[in-house]
C-alpha cells in the first residue's frame, strides 16, 4: 500500500457498515479519503475517530445524496478544488428495498436504479475523468457488488435489488478502459452475508427476520471486505483481479 500514500481516494457510502470500514482502513494506510454520504454526521465522528488513533492519513466527510446526479457532480468539482482530483474510486453505496418484481413499488425499483446502478457508473465517469485529464495511468475504480450479482435467490424480497448488482458494470468498464489503452483497473468485490445495517433496512417492518438472519451463522463482517479492498489495492500494477467472490463459510448459497 505504500503506492498510495498522500493520494486521493472516494468512498461512497461511507458513514456506516462497509464504507465506513473502507475508509477507515485506508486513512489508516496514508491515503486522503473523502467518505461522501447523506448522513454526514457518522462520517465526521468517523474522522474525528482517525485523528485520535493517530492515522497517517486523513478523512474528509462530505454530504452527498448519490441519487441527485446535481450533487454527485458538485461532489467531484469540490474534490478537484480541494484535492486535484481521485486515484481510486470505491463504490460502496448501494440500498436494497423490499419490492417483488409481481408487487413492488416502481418507485422503490427506481431508487435501487438510481443508487446502485446510476449513481454508479455516474461516479464512475467522474473518476474515470478525474484520472484521465491528470494522466493518472495507476487508478483504480472498486466495485462493492456482492453474491446477489452472481445467483438468485428464492426470495423475492431481493429479485429486483438482484438485477441492480447482475448490471455486469465492473467487466464492462474493465472492457472500455483496456479499448482506451489506459491502465487503469477495475474491480469487483462480491460479499455474502455481511453483518451490516443493510438487511435491518431490508427488512424494517420486521427486525426480528433481520436479526435472526445474522443470528444463523456466523457472518462476515466490514473489516473483513475493508481487507479484501486493501489486498485488491496492494496487487502489483500489471495484475488486474476481476471479481473477488466471499462468502462465511457456513453460507449454503
Amino acid at each position: 500500500m505504500d503506492r498510495w500514500k498522500g493520494r486521493v481516494a472516494l468512498v461512497t457510502g461511507a458513514s456506516v457498515g462497509i464504507g465506513a470500514a473502507i475508509a477507515k482502513s485506508l486513512v489508516q494506510h496514508g491515503m486522503k479519503v473523502v467518505g461522501c454520504a447523506r448522513n454526514v454526521k457518522q462520517i465526521e465522528n468517523l474522522a474525528a475517530e482517525c485523528v485520535r488513533s493517530g492515522f497517517s492519513g486523513t478523512l474528509f466527510p462530505y454530504k452527498c445524496d448519490l441519487s441527485v446526479e446535481d450533487e454527485v457532480l458538485s461532489m467531484f468539482s469540490w474534490i478537484k478544488v480541494q484535492h486535484q482530483g481521485i486515484d481510486v474510486c470505491i463504490n460502496n453505496a448501494g440500498l436494497a428495498l423490499p419490492e417483488p418484481l409481481l408487487s413492488g413499488k416502481t418507485s422503490g425499483w427506481r431508487t435501487m436504479m438510481d443508487v446502485n446502478v446510476i449513481a454508479l457508473s455516474v461516479c464512475t465517469q467522474e473518476a474515470h475523468h478525474s484520472m484521465k485529464e491528470r494522466y493518472i495511468d495507476d487508478g483504480h475504480i472498486i466495485n462493492i457488488n456482492g453474491m446477489c450479482g452472481h445467483r438468485v435467490l428464492h426470495n423475492a424480497d431481493v429479485h429486483f435489488y438482484t438485477a441492480t448488482k447482475y448490471a455486469a458494470l465492473t467487466e464492462g468498464l474493465r472492457q472500455e478502459l483496456r479499448e482506451a489503452k489506459t491502465h487503469i483497473r477495475a474491480t469487483s468485490i462480491s460479499p455474502g452475508l455481511v453483518e451490516t445495517e443493510l438487511t435491518y433496512r431490508l427488512f424494517s417492518q420486521n427486525p426480528e427476520k433481520a436479526a435472526a438472519t445474522y443470528k444463523s451463522i456466523k457472518c462476515l463482517q466490514a473489516d473483513d471486505i475493508a481487507n479484501a479492498v486493501v489486498y485488491v489495492l496492494s496487487a502489483p500494477p500489471h495484475v488486474q483481479i476481476g471479481d473477488i467472490q466471499m462468502r462465511p463459510v457456513e453460507q449454503l448459497t
